[in-house]
């Protein structure tokens, strides 16, 4: 090893960004393997790489003592002297033992377990880059599929779509190219794993923050989201100041900012409604595009009674009750919908039944 090694290390820490002193560790560790497996695992040796120069040296670690039994663990005094003037009797030196035929031989024992410390340095710096990613939307190109499993390529990493993340409507192609929300980031024996997600309600957020700058910025912050994947969603916007419209910074100029996030989730309809403080506003809100008459709540249970108009019924409910699902998801209160009629007819028979309304 010499100087062009080092240089070769430095290069090799530009490209991958793995530190060259940590390689030089990893090194002098498998150097150390090395020696003691052919000059003798008994003795208590140290091997040291020279920064400046890339030479390296063998060094045995032997007590002075002031008799010799030994020679291999134990060093006498006077000889001490000659390595340490300083050396006394119980102090340990270091003397240098590189045997000539060294660096043939380190060099052809070393080089696997190197490789391994490069390969195994570089999942660490995956590992800790993707970890402080969880909770973030990564961009990566499909590779392949595998028993359902979609595993995609992001550059230093792959990460792994299982069945369950993926939006059913959705079909994954290779080379399509696609955004994904980081959900978890495991360590395993084959390096890390990341597990991402098409349909988890933290992507929605995500592509809002970085489609809105409002929100972004603060201005303009995202209470709640509920989605249904690949049908529809319904998230609810707050503005903290007065003179920005929560909801028209979300369409955007002629809706471009919510339509590129319907293209990027290939059509999923999206409903942005206003958050209130006063739930019953905000319930009424949520069931939007139908127009609500009248919310009664339940504060122990939680359980919101809506009314509205007969023919906004079938449109609050939504198809196969989708609208009043996502309704109750976002604001997290069961809602229980009725017409107007209905709410008169179940009224005029609780008076019936009610003897006080007897004559």
């Amino acid at each position: 090893m010499n100087l062009e090694f080092i240089n070769a290390l430095k290069d090799i820490e530009k490209e991958k960004g793995i530190s060259s002193e940590v390689l030089l560790q990893a090194i002098e560790h498998a150097l150390l393997t090395a020696y003691r497996k052919n000059f003798g695992s008994t003795q208590n040796a140290r091997i040291e790489i020279l920064r400046e120069t890339g030479e390296i040296k063998v060094f045995s670690r032997k007590t002075v003592v002031s008799e010799v039994t030994d020679p291999r663990l134990e060093i006498s005094v006077e000889q001490a002297r000659e390595i340490d003037p300083d050396a006394k009797e119980g102090d340990v030196v270091d003397e240098e033992v590189t045997p000539q035929e060294f660096g043939r031989i380190a060099a052809q024992a070393a080089k696997q377990v190197v490789v391994q410390q490069i390969r195994e340095a570089e999942r660490g710096l995956i590992y800790e880059e993707f970890l402080s990613r969880e909770g973030d939307i990564v961009t990566g190109v499909v590779r392949r599929q595998e028993t359902k499993n979609v595993y995609i390529d992001l550059g230093r990493a792959e990460a792994l779509l299982a069945p369950a993340e993926q939006i059913p409507t959705e079909r994954y192609n290779r080379g399509d190219r696609i955004k994904t929300y980081v959900t978890e980031v495991k360590k395993t024996t084959k390096g890390p794993q990341i597990l991402v997600s098409r349909t988890h309600p933290g992507l929605l957020k995500r592509l809002f923050e970085l489609e809105v700058p409002e929100i972004f910025e603060g201005i303009v912050e995202l209470k709640a989201v509920a989605r249904e994947p690949g049908l529809r969603s319904k998230i609810a916007v707050y503005s903290k100041d007065e003179n920005v419209d929560s909801i028209g910074a979300c369409v955007g100029p002629k809706g471009i900012r919510v339509q590129a996030i319907v293209n990027e989730l290939r059509g999923e309809k999206i409903d942005i409604i206003k958050w209130d403080s006063d739930i019953k506003v905000f319930i009424a809100n949520a069931l939007s595009p139908a127009k609500v008459v009248s919310v009664e709540i339940e504060e122990g249970e939680k359980i919101a009674r809506v009314v509205v108009p007969d023919n906004q019924l079938s449109l609050a409910i939504g198809k196969e009750g989708q609208n009043a699902r996502l309704a109750a998801r976002l604001t997290g209160w069961k809602i229980d919908i009725r017409s107007e009629s209905q709410q008169i007819a179940s009224s005029e028979e609780g008076k019936e039944e009610d003897p006080s309304c007897l004559e």
